[in-house]
């Protein structure tokens, strides 16, 4: 069963959006050939909280690239604009799409 894996966060002090944008956008590559990857969609509020949200085709698949992200030196310019503490992470069943 397909599952969205949610993380929520502040940026650090200091963080631009234009800066934080482009360091997603090098994890592109990364995150999309991780089996099990469905797509990613990044959010933000006026209050400055962001939201991930990556959907995967199963939670062990979510959990294995979870780790597997997190060990590639590509990964960590978008983690260091991240203020973890404030990272809040959670998986849920996809219940419904429409597009």
């Amino acid at each position: 069963m397909r599952v969205i894996e949610y993380v929520t966060f502040t940026l650090v002090p200091g963080t631009t959006e234009a800066a934080f944008l482009a360091a997603a956008h090098g994890t592109a590559a990364l995150i999309r050939h991780q089996p099990g990857f469905v797509s990613r969609r990044l959010s933000w509020g006026p209050d400055g909280h962001w939201t991930d949200a990556v959907t995967w085709e199963t939670l062990a698949q979510a959990e294995a690239a979870a780790q597997a992200v997190m060990a590639d030196p590509v990964f960590a310019p978008f983690m260091a604009l991240i203020d973890g503490p404030s990272a809040r992470l959670r998986h849920e069943r996809l219940a419904l799409t429409l597009d």
